[in-house]
């Protein structure tokens, strides 16, 4: 039993130290996308207000790729472009509210988590209030 006990203390320290190090990624990119709008001085153009148009224009692109074909026959190289659009702005939009990225994010799946139970939501498109 001790032999397992301890398995498991190892796992749980490896996947405390990856969940530590992934943190860390991200607050590492946070700071990155930070600090290129800082050297450009583009903050002053970056109020919320047109943080969430420039995110919802970039939203737009991405669906342009995807306009009249097949989702198969998109460009994956431009997805990533304007994929990287949209988190760029998001990410300088949670920042300008000082939002905490990862803990608004299990928020929200909380909050879905109750609006859409498995056992009502499973394989079912329907929205919340309709189930």
């Amino acid at each position: 039993m001790r032999e397992f006990d301890d398995e498991i203390k190892g796992r749980t320290e490896i996947l405390n130290f990856q969940s530590k190090n992934k943190m860390n990624e991200l607050e590492q990119l946070i700071e990155e996308v930070v600090r290129f709008r800082n050297e450009r001085d583009w903050e002053q153009f970056h109020n919320a207000k047109d943080l969430a148009l420039a995110l919802s224009i970039e939203a737009s692109e991405l669906n342009e790729i995807f306009l009249w074909k097949d989702a198969a026959d998109a460009d994956k190289e431009q997805v990533k472009d304007e994929l990287a659009d949209i988190l760029n702005y998001a990410i300088l939009l949670a920042n300008k509210f000082q939002l905490n990225i990862i803990e608004i994010v299990h928020e929200k799946l909380k909050k879905n988590g109750v609006k859409y139970p498995v056992n009502k939501a499973k394989g079912n498109a329907t929205k919340y209030d309709k189930l």
